[in-house]
């Protein structure tokens, strides 16, 4: 199971009704947040979701609305008694801001550790995650990022009898262990394992003109959560310029991604009802909805 929180959906500054845009989701026990701007600490209390898990936080760039929050969140962390290691992810010269912004956070009780992103495509893998970042076109770096869960074929009794797996050794290797016994032989978990079960897969994507990028990574996404900065047609021209997109963008990119579900965020300021633009979407992609803060969601396996 994969539980998510669209934590806020503002974009540019936080409005009394609505924080700014930042996506907590947790998994066998730990949790990973993208993007971190104003409020982000505030959002997650109201959620009533715990600062201790944070294992890995992703930050798509370096805009105020989208990291100025980072401060608070690690001061949270450190008051939960958390002591384990921090990994947070980011474009090239993510050590360096992040360090700035600790000016303010200075003695902390755990390591943070840097990923900085140097390539158009880059794949983690942390604490069950599978993160692929993928470069985005914004006025400065910006990475979307897809966020997949895995899932290992069912245990297969008779491949294991055919690749001669002693039984004692069937449930590590259900479990994904490889083993190597005393006399050098090495087995893997493929030995005992069918093909691989679909997983899940949530993909996060703002602050971006449309890209290939995007669709290629949002394929086959359970949840494709985009910016819609812009609601009426008549602000393409604006989103253009600034290098944002409007909702029916966002629709295509889902229709074309062939993703199961979209939701919209980093919504303008001036943009007080987003559901008033749904319809028009909707007739691009069907199954689009106006993003809230704090609407969740759990994505579940398939049923073998």
């Amino acid at each position: 199971m994969l539980d998510l929180c669209l934590l806020g959906t503002g974009g540019m500054m936080p409005l009394p009704y609505r924080w700014l845009t930042s996506l907590m989701l947790r998994y066998n026990g730990s949790s990973l947040l993208i993007d971190c701007g104003e409020g982000t600490q505030i959002a997650i209390r109201e959620k009533g979701w715990s600062f201790r898990p944070l294992d890995i936080i992703c930050i798509t760039h370096f805009h105020g609305d989208h990291i100025s929050g980072l401060p608070g969140i690690l001061l949270a962390m450190s008051n939960s008694d958390r002591t384990e290691p921090l990994t947070m992810i980011g474009p090239k010269g993510l050590e360096r801001v992040v360090k700035a912004l600790r000016v303010i956070a200075p003695e902390l009780p755990f390591e943070i550790k840097f990923i900085e992103l140097t390539e158009p495509q880059q794949q983690i893998r942390l604490h069950g995650y599978v993160i692929d970042a993928f470069k985005v076109n914004h006025r400065v770096a910006c990475y979307g990022y897809s966020i997949s869960i895995e899932r290992a074929g069912m245990f297969d009794v008779e491949k294991a009898r055919q690749n001669e797996v002693p039984i004692p050794l069937w449930s590590k290797l259900q479990k994904g262990e490889t083993i190597r016994t005393e006399d050098g032989r090495i087995y893997q978990p493929e030995m005992v394992l069918g093909p691989a079960r679909k997983g899940l897969k949530v993909t996060y994507t703002t602050d971006t003109r449309p890209t290939d990028s995007i669709v290629r990574n949002a394929r086959g996404s359970d949840l494709f959560i985009c910016e819609g900065m812009y609601g009426e047609k008549g602000d393409v021209n604006n989103a253009v310029k600034y290098k944002h997109m409007t909702f029916e963008e966002a629709g295509r990119l889902a229709k074309q991604a062939g993703v199961k579900e979209l939701w919209l965020t980093h919504y303008s300021p001036a943009l007080n009802r987003p559901e008033q633009y749904i319809e028009d979407v909707r007739q691009i992609f069907q199954n689009a909805y106006p993003g809230k803060d704090k609407k969740s969601l759990e994505l579940n396996f398939e049923e073998s």
